[in-house]
């Protein structure tokens, strides 16, 4: 026989843990594959964005700062914009986002190294 967790100040901070960090398995099947395939197509489009406008212009680091600018101004239209429970369009919005940002840090990784 099992005992039920005593609601305390610990259980509540695994309650809001556990939310966090599972938070974007909830909901359906649909709207988890949108939100991975935003994902990897914002990577896809930030790797192509860097290598085209190299080939092109030459001048990456000016297509870096735009990209910047333009994703630091889709963050400030969404914090203004969306409350906590963002719609399904914010969240393919933002996994857009996160994928491009993170495929120019690699590529600014890739010419450190």
């Amino acid at each position: 026989m099992t005992l039920p967790l005593q609601r305390t100040r610990f259980d509540g901070l695994q309650r809001r843990l556990g939310g966090l960090l599972l938070g974007g398995f909830r909901g359906s099947w649909r709207r988890r594959s949108l939100a991975v395939l935003a994902l990897l197509l914002g990577f896809y489009a930030g790797e192509n964005i860097t290598a085209l406008w190299l080939e092109r212009v030459g001048q990456r680091p000016v297509v870096v700062l735009l990209l910047v600018l333009l994703l630091e101004l889709m963050v400030r239209l969404r914090t203004r914009l969306v409350g906590e429970r963002p719609g399904l369009g914010w969240i393919l919005t933002d996994n857009l986002r996160l994928g491009v940002v993170y495929a120019v840090v690699l590529e600014a990784f890739k010419l450190g190294s």
